[in-house]
């Protein structure tokens, strides 16, 4: 893997004065990953909180060729860009290496953007989809997406006295993801830099279809201070609310197992969306998002033990 003294020589994809919040993951993620590929990369940016604080008409903040397309098509868009290369290649028009990027936030990715992305991952075109989640609809006022845990306060399922935020469990993108059946799928957060870097570079050193779900907190729709925004993303790995795995070719491995696996109300104190929970008489609804926690957990536990004891993933 690049070490940081190779990473800081390579050109920043992204530069700093962006109109990001202070505190916001998305533009962390976006240079972890970017900064991944010795080769030249091209990006498709879904509208969301990337595309509107770094593409401010007349300006941006992009230093490698970028396109913004509608919350719903970053995929079937990149996917274009793609084919368009290949036959480029084909006629002799092209011979160096390019890396294809899409970024879309949880709306355009778990929600919007879904169809796009599961036709670009059956069809197996040569690129990396990158979902920096949220877990909201934050650019147009901290709305729930499929990607919103149980339990979290938001615009359209607010906590009060009918219901305690979200009533449904989030849905499991990353799985929905390996059931394609594709080369490389995984799981990071931007609290652990050297495991996002390594699993980029391993997506770009890889052909055919590649799908990265980075949890990236955000301190708007979350409630914390700006400062706390990598120490609350370990922090989800460490409470195995948020794991961090990879399966390549149906292999998972789970790249962080915690020693002391911390419990979950750890995670939740951190965050406002979540203190309502504490409240007398949400004790039950603590204790289920803990066995939910802890039987996700135990699934991924038992998917990797599968094919280190000679099963089938």
């Amino acid at each position: 893997m690049a070490n940081l003294k190779d990473l800081s020589t390579r050109k920043e994809p992204l530069t700093g004065g962006h109109r990001m919040c202070p505190g916001c993951g998305a533009p962390i993620a976006a240079r972890q990953i970017l900064l991944a590929s010795k080769d030249p990369v091209v990006v498709v940016c879904a509208t969301g909180c990337l595309e509107v604080s770094t593409t401010i008409f007349p300006y941006t903040a992009w230093n490698i060729p970028y396109l913004h397309v509608a919350f719903e098509n970053a995929a079937a868009a990149l996917s274009g860009i793609e084919a368009c290369y290949q036959n480029f290649k084909r006629r002799g028009k092209l011979s160096q290496p390019i890396q294809f990027v899409a970024f879309g936030g949880d709306g355009g990715t778990y929600d919007i953007g879904l169809q796009a992305l599961s036709g670009a991952m059956e069809r197996g075109h040569d690129l990396l989809y990158v979902c920096y989640n949220n877990e909201a609809y934050m650019n147009t006022g901290v709305q729930r997406s499929g990607a919103t845990p149980k339990g979290a306060n938001t615009t359209t399922e607010p906590a009060g006295k009918v219901k305690q935020g979200k009533v449904e469990w989030r849905k499991d993108l990353t799985e929905i993801m390996v059931a394609h059946g594709i080369p490389y799928v995984a799981q990071a957060t931007i609290g652990n830099w050297s495991d996002l870097t390594r699993k980029a570079e391993k997506a770009f050193s890889i052909r055919g279809p590649k799908f990265i779900n980075v949890l990236q907190p955000c301190r708007l729709g979350w409630g914390y201070k700006p400062e706390e925004t990598c120490a609350i993303a370990r922090l989800a790995v460490e409470t195995c609310f948020w794991p961090s795995y990879e399966v390549e070719n149906g292999i998972y491995k789970i790249n962080s197992k915690p020693k002391d696996k911390k419990p979950v109300v750890e995670y939740l104190k951190s965050q406002d969306r979540f203190r309502h929970l504490f409240k007398p008489g949400n004790e039950k609804l603590l204790e289920e998002i803990q066995q939910g926690t802890d039987k996700r957990w135990e699934y991924l536990l038992a998917r990797e033990a599968s094919v280190q004891g000679g099963g089938k993933a």
